[in-house]
């Protein structure tokens, strides 16, 4: 039976180990949101960040309706009047 050759020169299996061997752990990966914290059973992890971003944008709709109005920032030197 005729051996079968790598498709893999060893250089680049090489290389590949010793990049493997170099990468980040998987917290830091987690903590430059690089992975996903997979605390969450996968089933659940849509439903997850779909909950996640409804409570950001209804912060962020919260925080844009309780901003103060032009007018307001005019009186108080923050703005300046348009002419």
């Amino acid at each position: 039976m005729p051996t079968r050759k790598s498709s893999i020169d060893p250089e680049a299996a090489h290389k590949l180990e010793k990049s493997l061997a170099q990468r980040p752990d998987k917290h830091e990966l987690i903590d430059r949101n690089i992975l996903k914290d997979d605390t969450v059973a996968p089933s659940l992890q849509a439903a997850k960040e779909k909950l996640q971003r409804s409570q950001l944008e209804d912060k962020l709709e919260h925080a844009l309706q309780a901003r103060p109005k032009p007018d307001e920032l005019v009186k108080e030197g923050i703005l300046k009047a348009e002419v």
